[in-house]
């Protein structure tokens, strides 16, 4: 493992684009634990404390439309995060911004324990997302670092398994402690995480990005640079079809813990449970990817993926309108839309970084997550707009029915467009 301060290559060793830090199977397995541990911390940020949604909006004396926007807070937080620590990924290196973010998470989710209203905690949860960004961005850009092509997508489907244990056991924790505690529990178990993640960068994290190869952008760089991205369909194609799709799956996680208890009348823990089935499938989905790669190429991974995914959630839209929908019904469908998922990310991730060069890596991966994140936070809140002002099975499904539409569209486009 190379350190920070190897080196520079020679000009024989150039020939190979991307550092040779991690070779071994153990460096690669070390790299896939660092990361995911980094990649999940937002989803334990979003989805631990979802069980307890119905007893957070007693506590603070909130509406379940105040609750939710915690929820969306993180999201944009997340989105605006990853559009500053990005850019200053590819000036910096890696590793500074990614271990400042970190901390920072850290007394945020301690501060959250305190909120002493919905006002405040909604507050807390945008600065908490800002933070979490780092984890997210800095780990996609020291992927597109180190491997491309295939073997980036090989890469991404073993950080997957990783980082998705986190929904999976998150929303189950969450429920477990509060059989024992109060809601605040899951922010002191988010805190000590995110500690865990400051040592292991710290300790095992090597720097991707040699300093020759950094690019400090000025705000009319940065904006060129944005705006070349965003021109290109190689680019902006696969990210909205990204977005979109996590939009998708946003709405899942944001309604279905009030479309479960109040429709279908669950616990918290059988809640728990439901969420972590699918979560399941999440996981088989992007592991079943990974064992396409070399087999099927990545265009059609992501078609597949896609159109699995219009297929459940226009089912799952069809059995609401018909009013005949059971809840292992809901659930059986709803775990084949996070199958799906598990196609759709990592393909269409690897599609819109490959191309970049290394010194707007980061940038790129940061404008990839923070237009995912916008897109999750706002399409999630359309379940929302019902007259009720609470989400139901029915706007759900008709919210997640629009954006895998939406997301399959994007990506015809930018096929057609690669071909032209």
């Amino acid at each position: 493992m190379q350190s920070p301060t190897s080196p520079a290559p020679t000009s024989e060793q150039e020939v190979d684009p991307k550092p040779n830090l991690m070779r071994s199977r153990k460096s690669i397995a070390l790299l896939v634990l660092v990361l995911g541990v980094l990649t999940a911390t937002g989803p334990l940020a979003t989805d631990m404390y979802l069980p307890a949604f119905p007893q957070i909006t007693r506590e603070l004396g909130a509406t379940e439309g105040q609750i939710g926007l915690t929820l969306t807070a993180i999201m944009l937080g997340l989105s605006v995060g990853q559009l500053i620590i990005g850019p200053m990924s590819d000036a910096w290196g890696r590793r500074g911004p990614l271990l400042v973010g970190v901390a920072l998470f850290t007394v945020t989710s301690v501060l959250c324990v305190f909120v002493p209203n919905v006002t405040v905690f909604i507050a807390l949860r945008f600065v908490q997302g800002v933070a979490g960004a780092a984890g997210a961005v800095v780990a996609r850009a020291v992927v597109r670092d180190m491997f491309q092509g295939d073997d980036a997508v090989r890469f991404f489907s073993r950080l997957a398994l990783v980082m998705m244990l986190a929904p999976l056991l998150a929303p189950l924790v969450g429920a477990q402690l509060l059989l024992v505690g109060p809601w605040q529990l899951s922010f002191w178990v988010l805190a000590g995480m995110s500690a865990l993640s400051f040592v292991l960068v710290l300790l095992w994290l090597p720097e991707s990005l040699p300093p020759e190869s950094r690019q400090s952008q000025g705000p009319r760089q940065l904006a060129s640079t944005v705006w070349s991205l965003v021109r290109n369909p190689r680019f902006v194609g696969p990210v909205l079809t990204l977005g979109l799709s996590f939009g998708m799956l946003f709405t899942y996680v944001s309604a279905f813990s009030f479309v479960s208890q109040n429709e279908f009348d669950v616990s918290p823990q059988t809640y728990a449970w439901l969420f972590a089935v699918n979560s399941l499938a999440l996981m088989t989905g992007t592991q079943s990817n990974g064992l396409l790669v070399g087999r099927v190429d990545t265009r059609r991974r992501l078609l597949m993926g896609l159109v699995l995914a219009l297929v459940a959630v226009v089912s799952l839209l069809v059995s609401a309108l018909l009013g005949v929908s059971q809840l292992w019904v809901v659930v059986a469908l709803l775990a084949l839309m996070m199958l799906s998922v598990g196609f759709i990310m990592p393909n269409a991730t690897v599609s819109a970084l490959d191309g970049q060069p290394a010194s707007v890596a980061g940038t790129a991966s940061a404008l990839m997550g923070s237009l995912q994140f916008a897109l999750g936070g706002s399409v999630a809140s359309l379940a929302g707009l019902t007259p009720s002002g609470e989400a139901s099975l029915l706007s759900m499904s008709v919210v997640m029915a629009s954006v895998a539409v939406l997301s399959l569209s994007a990506f015809v486009w930018s096929a057609r467009s690669k071909v032209r």
